[in-house]
């Protein structure tokens, strides 16, 4: 599945790039495209994600047979909770420091984010997906939760993101395919990487796919949910 997971990450490339102009998207009251995306978003963390740090927890523990870290239950879930942590917690110096009108938010918003998207491309390239059709849902989830994060950032920095975010966010994932695909890390450090990063999309689809002051569509929002747990369930 080399040629696919290629693509995907192209894909992946070519939405970060494009996302301004793939759908018109309105804050307030919710579009109802990004009220679908955050039902796909959380029964992709609730159906996949998570069930899959179960699976690394027990690829950890065999590398954490004595030690210190042994007697720790849990390991993968407290990799993901400090990785929600790491994020919120640059996401709210991000925010103060905008409010201050200071020169370096935008900077430290695209480092987070680049690490983000080099993450995900590197677990495109480097997981071991049962099948091409659980690569395609992976893609499609985090596709369209790529849009909101892309609507997020452009909200907060407006021009500066279109003219240099969007194209550091769009090399970032080929970046962290072609890491994953021709240089591949071990396994522990692997599900490492897995567990912080799920963190962070925990976080981002709280953040910004269930707002409760922008008037959402909870019907958009329970068919992404249930059509997109449907295909996980079947498929």
């Amino acid at each position: 599945m080399f040629l696919l997971s290629f693509m995907f990450a192209v894909g992946f490339a070519l939405i970060h790039y494009f996302s301004g102009n793939l759908i018109h998207v309105r804050e307030t009251p919710r579009s109802r495209f990004l009220s679908l995306a955050g039902g796909v978003a959380v029964a992709y963390v609730f159906l996949h994600l998570l069930p899959e740090l179960n699976e690394y927890q027990e690829q950890l523990e065999g590398h954490l047979e004595s030690g210190i870290f042994a007697s720790i239950e849990n390991h993968i879930l407290v990799i993901s909770m400090f990785g929600l942590a790491v994020f919120y917690g640059l996401e709210r110096l991000a925010t103060e420091m905008n409010k201050r009108e200071s020169g370096n938010v935008f900077w430290l918003h695209m480092a987070l984010f680049v690490f983000y998207n080099f993450s995900i491309g590197y677990v495109l390239a480097e997981s071991e997906f049962d099948s091409a059709w659980t690569m395609t849902l992976y893609f499609l989830a985090l596709g369209i939760h790529f849009i909101t994060v892309d609507q997020g950032l452009r909200h907060h920095h407006k021009t500066t993101y279109d003219h240099k975010g969007r194209l550091l966010l769009s090399v970032s994932v080929l970046a962290g395919w072609g890491i994953g695909a021709f240089s591949g890390l071990d396994e522990l450090t692997l599900s490492i990487i897995v567990a912080f990063l799920a963190g962070g999309i925990i976080l981002n689809v709280m953040k910004e796919e269930l707002p409760r002051e922008r008037d959402s569509s909870f019907r958009a929002f329970a068919l992404g949910l249930v059509g997109y747990s449907a295909l996980l369930l079947i498929l």
